[in-house]
């Protein structure tokens, strides 16, 4: 102890670790004492404040839009999660807001960055819905017609966007399945909020509450490209529109530091002004880049990649776009974890993404359908309850529901029990919009040039209804009319009515059974005009999400014949070789799941058909009941990326009725729609081969040397004759083969293909052209 003398006495000085203190020998003026104390609570309070300061830095990230360039964003937050910054709050707009609302519900950035690497943009941006999950009704519908437009009050409309954005949605709700209760944004692992815009009075509008997905699809609905999306009765798109980059809003929110990522566009000179998107693009950028001056002052760390050479639809590039935000987030490293070293910190938790995952649905709660019944909407989604399905077909059964048009929203959440068994709720919002003016060009030949008009009325007559008649003008003339009223898993009923015509080149063989056994003709083959005239009532159902099975009554009216040769009774310049009405019972049975109609790379099909001709009236006198049944069976599969095989294997026969030979099979040509009993074989002339029996296998192999460009060789071998299995010629040898080699590709208007065909029975070759969907 050591004693210090002052002018008021003697005091001691206490040795103490870190402060000592002061105490007072003899006694300490009451003023002296005062200020003291309040001098040692001042150290105190600053120290303890600084500390405080030190330890509870709040900081708020701000993620603009910019679609596909928005993938910086994961590249940056990598940079600040390795700087160990703690994110207090964020708030994002567009692709900001998909980004900002995954990355508060607790995913991390490497995280991110797997997930979107696998995702299909393109898949995404058109809701493509994969062909497998399509009912086999809308699979017919969706590989006819090139372009649909809304049609109700007879004129023609224009959709409000390319796509709707449910798979948007729908990767969204699965994304944020674990955070599904949280209705709060400010409750989420890490605060959260986006913007989107009011079409109707193009004000902002802050959404920090309510369903997360659909309110992200909101942010994002970028104009022409996504349907504007509705929540609490207002109709929202693109928040990039008002506000693209909301740094001011992240502020309010009690936020020390911000952090901004900046991916928007900068002006374009005319000569990069190459698209009316373009255009609107920059006509929308004049607002955001004369905000961002003011705005970048706001920001006190402001990160702006280098994304020039990018647009807001290049998704294909998003390694190179990642890596940008990691270039620019990397200038910042060593004050990004200064501000590290100021906040506190703890584990976040860690999400496991799990793209295969299964969700038992013991129940379904539909909301909003008036015009549509539950069975309609339940069998849109292939969905009985209980059942346990994977995400992945849920998705599908979404997206399926949507595909039909008849919804303009889509909204759904699922509630578990403590039973991990879920109650969907499913909110929808059915859409006013029943007509359809649709398109498409068709070019094959035997149907030769066709040019299809078709106009779609739903609910007709009744709900679930649909009504639609295709008229075909060209070469030759047709149409084709379907009315379906549609039950979903119950019994639906089809009525289908249609008339095809062609005219072509046949062998005399195709003819010879109908010829007067007397007449010779000195010809090999003659041109034949050749007209169907088919109505159905029919009955189906779907069973194990993936058959269906339909039962029902035809008549059939057919007639052929030739102006190449003799007269008829008018004394017209012609020989009707068959005219005569056929009425018979079928039933069928139908599996179907190719990824694609044309080039398939995986699933399997199976048709299988059974006609019972029971009566007949017209040119055939010697009619007698008989049956025709046939069958076939497909499968693809893909043994690299880019390298598939179809092997398909399909025959038929004829019981009774020796007579009757208009209904025989007739194998030969390739790329028209089948009809009756006519059947594609490359090799041969259409119509080329004929008898009441065929057996038939094909190998194709296909190369997708770029992205919906194919090239393939095949080879097809069949038997066709009458009666081989009672002779045993069915397997006595293969009597006819084509092998060709051809070059396809995927458009909007269907596939265009073009086949180089040899077949070594005839020594001589046929090239074959079919462009556009087949109808």
């Amino acid at each position: 102890m050591q004693l210090l003398p002052t002018p008021k006495g003697e005091i001691s000085v206490l040795p103490f670790r870190g402060w000592g203190f002061l105490l007072s020998k003899k006694r300490l003026s009451y003023k002296m004492k005062n200020s003291l104390l309040i001098l040692l609570l001042l150290i105190s309070t600053l120290s303890f404040s600084q500390e405080k300061g030190q330890q509870d830095v709040k900081v708020g990230l701000v993620l603009s839009g910019g679609g596909a360039k928005g993938l910086a964003h994961i590249g940056a937050l990598k940079v600040i999660e390795e700087s160990g910054v703690r994110i207090d709050y964020i708030g994002g707009t567009s692709m900001g807001a998909i980004i900002g609302a995954l990355y508060a519900s607790g995913y991390s950035a490497k995280q991110l960055d797997s997930i979107f690497s696998q995702t299909d943009f393109s898949t995404m941006i058109q809701d493509n819905i994969p062909r497998s999950a399509k009912t086999f009704y809308e699979k017919q519908e969706a590989e006819k017609y090139a372009l649909v437009l809304p049609f109700d009050g007879f004129k023609i409309g224009f959709p409000s966007g390319l796509s709707k954005g449910q798979n948007v949605y729908n990767l969204l709700s699965k994304l944020t399945s674990h955070v599904s209760t949280i209705t709060d944004f400010s409750k989420l692992p890490i605060p959260f909020f986006c913007v989107a815009t009011d079409i109707e009075t193009g004000k902002e509008v802050i959404l920090d509450r309510g369903n997360l997905p659909r309110a992200v699809t909101a942010s994002g609905a970028l104009p022409s490209i996504f349907s504007p999306v509705v929540i609490d009765d207002k109709v929202l798109i693109d928040g990039g529109v008002v506000n693209n980059y909301p740094v001011g809003e992240v502020r309010k929110k009690g936020m020390d530091i911000i952090i901004g990522v900046d991916v928007q566009d900068s002006l374009k000179t005319r000569e990069r002004l190459k698209s009316a998107f373009d255009v609107l693009v920059q006509i929308n950028n004049y607002h955001t880049i004369g905000d961002m001056s003011e705005k970048r002052k706001q920001t006190d760390i402001y990160i702006h990649p280098n994304i020039k050479d990018f647009t807001v639809v290049s998704f294909s590039e998003g390694i190179n776009i990642v890596e940008s935000g990691v270039t620019a987030a990397d200038v910042y490293r060593d004050q990004l974890t200064k501000l590290a070293a100021q906040q506190k910190h703890s584990e976040q938790k860690k999400i496991k993404f799990n793209p295969q995952d299964t969700i038992f649905i013991k129940e379904v709660k539909i909301e909003g359908n008036k015009k549509y019944t539950r069975s309609y909407v339940l069998g849109k989604l292939k969905l009985r309850t209980p059942d346990k399905v994977t995400y992945e077909e849920f998705s599908q059964g979404i997206n399926n529901l949507s595909a039909t048009g008849n919804f303009q929203d889509i909204n759904y959440k699922f509630f578990e029990d403590e039973n991990n068994e879920n109650t969907l709720l499913l909110q929808l919002r059915e859409s006013n919009s029943s007509m359809m003016l649709r398109f498409a060009a068709h070019y094959d030949n035997l149907f030769k040039t066709a040019a299809l008009v078709n106009i779609t009325k739903k609910r007709l007559l009744t709900n679930n209804d649909i009504a639609s008649l295709d008229l075909i003008a060209g070469d030759n003339l047709r149409y084709n009319f379907e009315y379906y009223i549609d039950k979903g898993f119950y019994w639906s009923v089809g009525f289908n009515s249609k008339y095809h015509f062609f005219e072509t080149d046949v062998p005399l063989s195709f003819i010879d059974t109908d010829l007067n056994s007397e007449i010779s003709l000195p010809i090999n083959e003659l041109s034949i005009n050749y007209s169907d005239f088919t109505n159905q009532l029919y009955f189906e159902t779907l069973f194990r999400r993936t058959f269906v099975f339909g039962l029902g009554g035809e008549h059939k009216y057919l007639r052929y014949l030739s102006e190449t040769i003799g007269t008829d009774a008018n004394n017209l310049p012609r020989t009707v070789f068959e005219s005569t009405n056929y009425y018979s019972a079928f039933g069928f049975l139908k599996y179907d799941t190719y990824d694609n109609s044309f080039f398939p790379k995986s699933g399997a099909y199976f048709s299988g058909d059974f006609h019972w001709y029971l009566l007949a009236n017209g040119r055939n006198k010697d009619f007698e009941p008989f049956s025709l049944a046939k069958a076939k069976l497909g499968y693809a599969y893909t043994f690299f990326k880019a390298f598939s095989a179809q092997l398909t294997t399909e025959g038929g026969f004829k019981w009774g009725g020796p007579q009757t030979k208009s209904l025989d099979f007739s194998l030969g040509g390739y790329g028209f729609k089948e009809m009756n009993n006519i059947i594609p074989f490359i090799g041969y002339d259409p119509l080329s081969l004929r008898g009441n029996t065929y057996l038939k296998s094909s190998l194709t192999l296909d190369y997708e040397i770029f992205r919906k460009n194919h090239i393939n060789i095949s080879a097809n071998i069949a038997n066709v004759g009458n009666d081989l299995f009672e002779t045993g010629e069915w397997i006595d040898g293969v009597d006819y083969s084509g092998f060709s080699a051809g070059y396809g590709l995927e458009t909007v208007l269907g596939p265009m293909e073009i086949k180089y065909s040899y077949s070594p029975e005839r020594d001589q070759s046929e090239w074959y052209v079919a462009l556009g969907y087949r109808f």
